[in-house]
């Protein structure tokens, strides 16, 4: 199964870049008169540098403030508030906290029932030598995007947090830097404004001859969501299914293709990339993102793009095992099998039992390994559980998106 974090629904409009709170897999965002900040933010030095490791195109990293943790955080520029679990909620909640009961958003999920998050606030979020007090957030249980990516997911840090500083995501050197808001621009690179009065990270982009605008979304792990509406996109490759996401108001199949257009990202340019089309905003996730490093200064609604190769980024195959799967440490559950796909000429069925890989427990693999084998394999053997039997089959990777 693939996550995506934005695009949280409450009955009134959306919650994400519209009118109210969205979180889905992809990014998030609150709307109230203010966005929610850190009370205050400090510094210890001008450039804090935080290492980061890099797990299916997000930046995950660990942080350690006290006897307990290491903690880990996603870095989410596409969200507007941030979701922690409640065992970091519990333990840091600052005094003047909301207490637990206390319903802040109706989530509305895939089949019409509802479920509510609570708000809190933390004493303290710290990043190295970034301290953040007073952080307000929203208590969200991360165990299935832990168990997807292989490590414990404390929280995800949404783009207000940084309000205070200048924010670079440098995906090629695997870190997280922040300055002081003073701090001089990048010299490099293109620089686009982000003009809105929310200080969302909504850019102009140009797609062949074409303009729209995009979320930068790090909390995504796609390359381009495309909402195709009032465009004219042209298709090398037409939208097709694809993979399951999962997202906080239920799970939904992917469309995807690969545009005959060219994507021009101010300055750069990323040959026919590879879209999901959506029914939400456009956003450019990190399978473009993972390629740059991203400077986002909030004091003047501007980002900086910097790649030291100028070159257009080709247009690669986009491999695929023809399933998705639900984790566990014991066994992955499949969620989905893509239509046409040698998974689906082997029979293999939605809620099917994975226990091996190429003879190895499925505990062996974490989601880096995994793709890796994804990405190079002409072949995969998966060990299905029948009862108390386990079969094998040989499954073939195609190009789902050549």
């Amino acid at each position: 199964m693939i996550f995506r974090f934005s695009r949280f629904e409450i009955p009134l409009s959306r919650l994400l870049l519209a009118c109210a709170l969205l979180v889905a897999f992809t990014g998030c965002q609150l709307f109230r008169r203010e966005l929610p900040r850190p009370g205050r933010t400090t510094l210890d030095s001008d450039l804090v540098s935080i290492p980061a490791k890099p797990l299916s195109n997000y930046l995950v990293i660990e942080a350690k403030w006290d006897k307990r943790g290491p903690y880990h955080f996603l870095i989410d520029t596409g969200a507007s508030v941030t979701l922690v679990s409640p065992e970091l909620a519990a333990r840091y909640a600052a005094r003047n906290a909301p207490p637990p009961t206390t319903p802040l958003v109706r989530v509305r999920s895939a089949n019409g029932e509802t479920a509510l998050l609570t708000a809190t606030t933390l004493r303290r979020i710290k990043l190295g030598d970034a301290l953040f007090e007073n952080v307000q957030a929203l208590i969200y249980d991360c165990s299935a995007i832990s168990a997807h990516l292989g490590v414990q997911i404390d929280g995800i840090l949404g783009f207000p947090l940084f309000r205070e500083t200048v924010l670079t995501l440098d995906y090629p050197n695997a870190r997280i830097l922040l300055q002081p808001l003073s701090a001089a621009p990048p010299t490099a690179g293109t620089s686009i404004h982000f003009n809105n009065e929310r200080n969302i990270p909504i850019i102009p982009l140009r797609l062949g001859r074409q303009t729209l605008v995009a979320l930068i979304d790090s909390g995504s792990d796609a390359a381009l969501s495309l909402n195709p509406i009032g465009l004219q996109p042209e298709f090398a490759v037409p939208p097709r299914p694809g993979a399951t996401i999962a997202t906080l108001s239920g799970d939904r199949e992917q469309r995807i293709g690969r545009l005959a257009q060219d994507l021009h990202l101010g300055d750069y340019v990323i040959r026919q990339p590879i879209v999901d089309t959506t029914d939400e905003l456009t956003s450019i996730g990190g399978g473009i993102l993972e390629h740059f490093t991203v400077t986002f200064d909030q004091e003047h609604n501007q980002v900086t793009f910097f790649r030291e190769d100028p070159a257009p980024l080709p247009a690669t195959p986009l491999r695929n095992a023809g399933v998705s799967f639900n984790k566990t440490p014991v066994y992955w559950r499949v969620a989905s099998v893509v239509p046409n796909s040698p998974a689906a000429a082997a029979g293999v069925q939605t809620g099917d039992l994975v226990t091996r890989i190429d003879g190895q427990p499925v505990a062996q693999w974490d989601i880096t390994r995994y793709q890796q084998l994804v990405a190079t394999a002409d072949a995969i053997v998966f060990t299905f559980l029948n009862g108390t039997e386990e079969t094998e089959k040989r499954i073939p990777i195609f190009d789902l998106v050549p």
